[in-house]
């Protein structure tokens, strides 16, 4: 007789994971197919695409340290990390890049009054700007990469967005073993289902573009992006969890903000990078 009860406790279990999952599932749906039209563009108006997020982050980081009630270059943060992604774009110093904005917060601290708060300040103001505003135009450095960036792009993309449903799903449905006090959500059965996720389709962009992507490179970037999108990710969580936030946003329903579904990008991103040229 008990064990009716548990059969229908497991189900609600289930049925509970599967209501979660749709909200992420529609804007997967609507994302996904506006994301494949600015891959395939590709240029400057992927480009702008990459800026645009690392303007919104920006934002969102800013917000969310404003929230928290902790010292920050509201103004600064967003403005100097969005110059050093355009920057990055257009392919200007990187070393000149983070220079002036080192210069221009440390500049900004001096003109301030509150000097008790200054170093704190200027360091979480350094600390998204460099973050946020270096990271993610490494997106559109693969998409620029010849002759076969867009497809790289694309593995980048379709890797990292199928993986991080694949954890988020496997973690509901099937997870018992917590992953991290930072993220109490995230379990060992997710991030495993997640990593196989990245290492086939890496191996399946290889069995239908070998001669883009040998096998090597191939299992190398889904490692790199199983290891190291989840690891963006759970540095993410650590930053939310530090300041008492569940979502950075709540522009896309089911992801929370646009940190939020971008997060696992900010580390893969450029590991993938110079993988692909190395």
């Amino acid at each position: 007789m008990t064990a009716f009860p548990n059969v229908k406790k497991h189900w609600n279990h289930y049925a509970k994971g599967i209501i979660m999952l749709l909200p992420r599932l529609l804007t997967i749906s609507v994302g996904l197919p506006a994301l494949i039209f600015l891959i395939h563009i590709g240029g400057m108006t992927f480009s702008l695409f990459t800026a645009i997020v690392s303007f919104l982050c920006l934002y969102e980081y800013e917000v969310l340290l404003n929230l928290a009630k902790r010292p920050v270059q509201n103004l600064s943060c967003v403005v100097l990390g969005t110059f050093l992604a355009v920057n990055q774009i257009l392919g200007g110093s990187t070393a000149f890049g983070i220079f002036a904005v080192i210069a221009a917060v440390l500049l900004r601290e001096m003109a301030s009054s509150a000097v008790r708060y200054s170093l704190d300040r200027a360091a979480l103001t350094l600390f998204g700007i460099l973050w946020l505003g270096l990271l993610p135009p490494y997106m559109a450095s693969i998409r620029d990469l010849n002759p076969a960036g867009e497809h790289f792009a694309f593995l980048l993309f379709v890797s990292i967005w199928l993986m991080d449903s694949a954890a988020y799903a496997a973690g509901h449905l099937l997870g018992r073993h917590k992953l991290s006090a930072l993220s109490p959500k995230k379990t060992w059965e997710g991030a495993l289902a997640g990593s196989l996720c990245a290492m086939g389709v890496s191996y399946a962009f290889h069995y239908f573009y070998p001669g883009e992507l040998g096998l090597i490179k191939a299992l190398g970037i889904g490692a790199i992006i199983s290891l190291a999108g989840q690891l963006s990710d759970l540095a993410e969580s650590m930053i939310k969890r530090a300041l008492g936030a569940k979502d950075s946003g709540a522009l896309l329903p089911g992801h929370g903000g646009i940190l939020d579904r971008f997060d696992s990008f900010l580390l893969a991103a450029p590991a993938v990078y110079y993988w692909l040229i190395k």
